[in-house]
């Protein structure tokens, strides 16, 4: 990338590393690893029919926004690659799914967080059914809010020449600033809830001596860990960027570095959920589980060549439904 620069009354070429590739390779990695494990995890969940269960309602909200995230990526490594080709609407409607997926990502992962600081430190949902109502209401908000703070982003970005080459993006230095400090609150204000409610979360599972109790503290700070490590970095440099401009080619060239290098970690998160709450006992067991049914029905299965498979499948459904 090379970049006219001014340092006082003297211009001078900036010549910087070129990250397009780079960029649009991790992309298309992400891109692959989320789909397959956010689709897997979609269809274990739908498989394992338990959907009013407030746990399993937020993790199948945040895989669906993960995916909708994920399907952006493409073709932003299409622009990386080559310049954007996407026509306006494209790019209109491509940042609104990318923003929907975003905020919806980190506001159900709030969701999910208040909701286990409510169940083990204070313990006082008052029964399952109205657990269950305010999971459904909190993942349909998660949503609404989502689209609504996306569209802002959606209508002001455009298809503009940059040179002979045309991107997708917001010129204006005013609209730049409101979308900084829009993602900013986003990350900031919840990830402030996050660290007070798993701190409250780990005080009180400490208090239990037995193996379980590790278990979860290694859980927690995996999810806590998680969002922090890969969004933390990219939004703070979002949040300095309202307030810092570098000068210089050297200044300049380590915040285009950081910048592309925070963007790809925090990217890396829509990949990171599915194997994070595949961790969970819970999960695990029940993947286990189904794995092993499966494994033992396809056997029986063979050992019932002689029959009909359609009769034998019937014959066993019969008898579990005794």
């Amino acid at each position: 990338m090379t970049n006219n620069s001014t340092d006082g009354d003297v211009e001078y070429l900036c010549d910087f590393m070129d990250f397009s590739t780079v960029n649009a390779a991790f992309f298309i990695v992400i891109f692959i690893i989320s789909i397959t494990g956010n689709s897997l995890l979609l269809v274990f969940l739908v498989y394992q029919g338990n959907l009013k269960n407030a746990t399993n309602l937020f993790v199948l909200n945040l895989a669906c926004s993960d995916l909708v995230f994920t399907v952006t990526l493409p073709f932003w490594a299409v622009e990386h690659l080559h310049h954007w080709v996407f026509s306006d609407l494209g790019c209109k409607l491509l940042t609104a799914a990318y923003f929907v997926g975003l905020y919806s990502s980190i506001i159900l992962l709030t969701a999910i967080t208040v909701d286990r600081f409510i169940t083990v430190v204070l313990n006082k949902w008052p029964s399952k059914p109205v657990r269950e109502r305010c999971a459904v209401g909190v993942c349909a908000a998660a949503w609404i809010i989502s689209f609504a703070a996306s569209l802002s982003d959606a209508i002001n970005v455009k298809e503009s020449a940059n040179g002979e080459e045309l991107s997708c993006e917001s010129d204006d230095l005013e609209l730049k600033l409101t979308y900084y400090l829009q993602v900013s609150l986003l990350f900031f204000l919840p990830l402030t809830i996050i660290i007070f409610c798993y701190s409250a979360i780990l005080k009180t599972v400490l208090q239990f001596s037995n193996r379980k109790r590790y278990r979860t503290v290694v859980g927690v700070l995996c999810i806590v860990a998680a969002f922090f490590v890969c969004w933390g970095p990219h939004h703070v440099l979002l949040f300095v960027e309202t307030l810092y401009v570098p000068k210089g080619c050297d200044a300049k060239e380590s915040w285009y570095i950081a910048y592309n290098i925070c963007r790809i970690l925090a990217y890396s998160h829509c990949c990171m959920n599915p194997l994070l709450y595949m961790l969970s006992q819970n999960l695990r067991g029940h993947l286990l589980n189904f794995l092993y049914h499966d494994n033992i029905k396809g056997r029986n299965m063979d050992r019932a060549a002689p029959k009909h498979k359609a009769q034998y499948a019937t014959e066993m459904l019969e008898l579990q439904c005794k």
